[in-house]
């Protein structure tokens, strides 16, 4: 069974334990049972280790497993709402590096809520560091380190099955205003360009910059990449074109973009092997557009 399935099915059962409670003084000496999940990756790890049941509330980017969604929503990771974290009465904060923003995880320690963070990271060790984390701070170790080692076999196979390929990639986050905004190194974008076998084709900086007219023509990408999502960042095959320094690289010429569920190509957790394999499959067929969502 693979771990996408094997997430799904784990959520099933996952919500009519998660109603509201009153707290009592006795939960302080148990084991966490009321979690703010703050991170899709960290939260698909969470189903992933049968822990779904303690779960009160998630953060806008935990979408996955669906049964995810029927959680209260306490805001973007970079923007949780105090109040609603508040709200669920959670014993615990369980989170990505990056939670913020900065005076409301200030509140939320002053209120006294354990803050944990998972370390962030966008290669395979970075995925199975998540893991043990999470099993770490979930008091679930010996099952983390059978799910990491089962994460890593399905990772290794997907990367060598992708093997090496002869692709230059752009990432594009944004096209808001006609404005180009690509990845450099150090990336969610990069790392999983890395794993799929192909080559960055913006190595000069790190993090996201706008790129110039010049700089997209001295890219030269063979395929650009985006996320599929609604909304102001969505950039579209015509607006791709419509820019004149797009058109006349490689990619443009052969129309050859690829887009793909954000969260599942970037999110570097359980299913990322599984976004492997579709990433590289869409990249060699240079231009199959995925809606892919595992």
């Amino acid at each position: 069974m693979s771990l996408t399935r094997r997430i799904l099915l784990a959520g099933l059962a996952a919500l009519p334990l998660s109603l509201p409670v009153s707290l009592s003084p006795a939960l302080a000496e148990t084991p966490a049972s009321r979690i703010v999940s703050i991170g899709g990756g960290v939260t698909e790890i969470v189903f992933a280790l049968g822990q779904q049941h303690r779960l009160v509330a998630r953060d806008t980017t935990s979408t996955y497993p669906p049964e995810a969604e029927l959680l209260p929503d306490v805001g973007y990771i970079r923007r949780l709402s105090p109040e609603g974290v508040l709200s669920v009465q959670p014993d615990l904060i369980l989170t990505d590096e990056g939670a913020g923003p900065p005076e409301t995880v200030e509140l939320l320690e002053n209120a006294g809520i354990p803050f944990r963070e998972v370390p962030q990271g966008f290669d395979r060790a970075a995925i199975l560091a998540k893991i043990h984390r999470v099993g770490e701070v979930l008091g679930v170790s010996a099952e983390a380190e059978a799910l990491a080692e089962e994460v890593a076999a399905d990772l290794d196979a997907a990367m060598a099955q992708a093997g090496a390929m002869d692709k230059r990639v752009l990432f594009i986050i944004s096209m808001q205003g006609g404005r180009v905004m690509a990845s450099g190194t150090g990336t969610a974008a990069d790392g999983i360009i890395n794993m799929v076998g192909a080559q960055n084709a913006v190595s000069e900086y790190p993090g996201y910059k706008t790129l110039t007219d010049e700089a997209i023509t001295r890219a030269a990408p063979d395929v650009i990449l985006m996320m599929s999502r609604n909304g102001e960042h969505t950039s579209t095959t015509e607006m791709l074109l419509a820019n004149p320094a797009i058109a006349t690289t490689p990619a443009g010429q052969a129309e050859a973009f690829v887009t793909m569920d954000g969260m599942y190509m970037l999110g570097f957790s359980v299913r990322t092997a599984d976004a492997v394999r579709d990433l590289a499959r869409a990249l060699r067929d240079s231009g199959t557009a995925l809606n892919q969502g595992g």
